[in-house]
């Protein structure tokens, strides 16, 4: 046989191996539509089954549905508040007063705790001198100064900002601290060899590197600035959802409180929704994982 001619058998597998890839992909692709609509089928379901399980539970009355409250009277209630607005006036400004504090919260506290993170992580004396301040700052329960920062900020939304601050620049610091620490050395000595400044290095090296990290801790410090607004508002406010769950508590409203749990619930997955796609536009350079 000439060395120039191929083999029958070989050239079906080249001709039939492109294909079989194509294939595996396709059904590759298959499966994960397939697993994604189980997943959401499943959760719908579940969901359904748990709102239908309490409504009926509270109307047979095996459970009290004047504390449990029931599904329906908590729409009724969100639907209410929707179509008349609530004893503080409409349910849209309750929402934005609430989450103009988580924002403006969230932002402060994400910026302080990003520049103290990487400024400590970079900068060991300085980790050294205010390491024991932090943890012993750390270890203070946070929602117990809501009171205080109500007593020095009083009922406008100050005090609950300085609440949602304290609470989401703890995560993002470790984090950011973390990430400045883990940076490749390589690439840091790299750096060095090419002339760049303890500036450039950190600007043009470490934040970069540190990114994944840090965004990894702004989808849970979003929802702690959530709580830090509510709890404020809760203890002493003019307007916004936490003195919604107050007041309705204080009427022993069961359905009221339920239903402002609902709506901030629905806040908390839009925001993080947008956090989501907004890592995802940042990191379009990263594998999707093999289980989404």
């Amino acid at each position: 046989m000439s060395p120039d001619v191929m083999p029958e058998a070989q050239v079906a597998s080249a001709v039939t191996e492109p294909g079989n890839k194509t294939d595996r992909a396709h059904s590759r692709a298959r499966a994960v539509r397939r697993r994604r609509i189980v997943v959401a089928v499943s959760r719908v379901l579940l969901l359904v089954a748990v709102l239908g399980l309490w409504e009926l539970l509270s109307r047979a009355e095996v459970i009290d549905p004047f504390n449990f409250s029931m599904p329906s009277k908590i729409w009724d209630q969100i639907w209410t508040w929707v179509t008349h607005g609530t004893a503080l006036g409409s349910l849209g400004e309750q929402i934005w007063y609430t989450l103009y504090e988580a924002l403006l919260g969230w932002v402060v506290g994400v910026v302080a705790g990003v520049v103290f993170g990487i400024a400590l992580g970079r900068i060991t004396l300085l980790a050294d001198v205010l390491g024991p301040y932090i943890k012993v700052l750390n270890s203070i329960p946070r929602i117990v100064l809501a009171p205080i920062f109500v007593i020095w900020f009083g009922l406008g939304p100050a005090s609950k900002v300085a609440s949602a601050v304290v609470l989401v620049f703890f995560p993002v610091f470790f984090n950011a601290f973390q990430g400045a620490r883990e940076v490749d050395r390589n690439l840091v000595a790299n750096a060095r060899i090419l002339g760049a400044s303890d500036r450039r290095v950190t600007l043009q090296v470490v934040i970069p590197s540190a990114t994944s990290w840090i965004f990894t801790s702004l989808h849970v410090s979003f929802g702690f600035a959530l709580i830090g607004a509510i709890v404020g508002e809760y203890i002493g406010a003019t307007k916004g959802i936490g003195l919604l769950v107050a007041q309705s508590q204080g009427t022993f409203n069961a359905a009221g409180v339920y239903a402002a749990m609902v709506i901030l619930a629905v806040v908390a997955l839009l925001a993080e929704g947008l956090l989501t796609f907004a890592e995802r536009r940042i990191f379009r350079w990263k594998p999707a994982s093999s289980d989404s």
